[in-house]
């Protein structure tokens, strides 16, 4: 299970900026002046965890695999965009398969630096391209509206679900975002629901690219944005991308210091996603050996079998039973044959609630 998350934002505002920092690679050519980005650029990064380096220290394994996330950087959406206006709709589609939206938001101010709109105004700037996902997703609804309306003619079910449709485009018209929209028991409109994939349904993380003098404390720009922020009940990031791209080609003790001369603990890739798995609700178990130790990313309340999906989906099919560590009392034994014999190794049954952390075998049979 990979989380994938969506970069969007004006031109201009460091998204690209902030992708090259966030993998690590040069590949998304980040320049001053709009829709440099002409193709979406996507990138697989692994997710730092300092518990997984510590269970390869002490599991010496052949390979160490860490969880990973899916970055895209879509080009830089404009008013209009929906309509075509720019590089235009055809990068939406680009998001629809992402979990998340982390929307960058410009809040320095830099003459050298064009901004579409003449000046810095980070809400302004939200409202211009939440606008633009929404009429995206009004135009997607309207379509299938129209789809579901000729079935209906045929089927109580699809005239079912072409009424609950028709509710939503009402929300959507009203400026309302479709995750606002209460999801009725209609299997017929949930499956519409999840083809859709609707960008305005999608938990967004605010993120506020600072310079370099407010990457600490923010400032008057960044504030505001996490003002918003949180009554949205949305996530919230704060970085400074030029500083992130300053730190690829150090060492990891080279960046600690850069970090640390800033007045930061964790690079702005942490942030985004600490905050990423928060919003989403996501956490990770393990499992070590002499051959493999390895993250695997699940839901928060996932039961043993769901978890044991994620590896083959075999393990969930035919779970019978887990055996579980958790993680502190993995790292205090010796090792695993000495959590066992003094009974921090316990087995666990289907309706077993896997924690974050916890270090896990599964036994299937199918």
């Amino acid at each position: 299970m990979s989380l994938s998350i969506g970069i969007v934002g004006l031109p201009n505002v460091g998204k690209s900026t902030l992708f090259n920092a966030l993998t690590k690679a040069q590949n998304a050519q980040a320049a001053n002046y709009p829709f440099c980005t002409i193709e979406p650029n996507k990138a697989t990064v692994a997710v730092p965890d300092a518990r997984v380096d510590a269970l390869t220290t002490k599991a010496k394994p052949k390979k160490t695999i860490y969880a990973s996330v899916d970055f895209i950087d879509i080009a830089g959406l404009v008013r209009g965009a929906s309509k075509g206006e720019g590089l235009g709709n055809q990068f939406l589609g680009n998001i629809r398969e992402c979990a998340a939206i982390v929307h960058v938001v410009r809040c320095f101010e830099d003459g050298n630096i064009t901004h579409v709109d003449g000046n810095v105004n980070p809400l302004r700037d939200v409202e211009t391209i939440e606008t633009e996902l929404l009429l995206a997703d009004l135009q997607s609804v309207e379509r299938r509206l129209e789809k579901l309306q000729k079935m209906a003619k045929g089927s109580k079910d699809a005239k079912a679900a072409a009424e609950i449709m028709q509710e939503l485009r009402n929300t959507l018209n009203a400026g309302q975002p479709a995750r606002e929209f209460v999801l009725p028991d209609n299997e017929a409109f949930l499956a519409a629901w999840r083809e859709l994939g609707l960008l305005t349904a999608k938990p967004v993380i605010y993120c506020a690219n600072v310079d370099e003098a407010a990457v600490v404390d923010g400032n008057a720009f960044s504030s505001e944005l996490e003002s918003f922020a949180a009554g949205r009940q949305a996530g919230f990031a704060r970085i400074c991308a030029k500083l992130e791209e300053e730190l690829q080609g150090l060492s990891d003790e080279e960046q600690t210091e850069m970090l640390a001369s800033y007045g930061i603990e964790e690079s702005g890739l942490v942030r985004i996603i600490r905050v990423g798995y928060d919003t989403l609700g996501l956490c990770s178990y393990f499992t070590a050996g002499p051959d493999e130790v390895r993250a695997w990313t699940i839901h928060k309340g996932w039961k043993a079998p769901q978890a044991a999906g994620v590896i083959h989906t075999d393990f969930e099919r035919g779970f019978i039973r887990a055996e579980v560590i958790a993680y502190d009392e993995y790292m205090r034994h010796e090792n695993e044959a000495a959590c066992r014999a003094d009974g921090v190794l316990r087995v666990e049954g289907k309706d077993y609630v896997v924690n974050d952390g916890d270090v896990m075998h599964f036994l299937f049979n199918v």
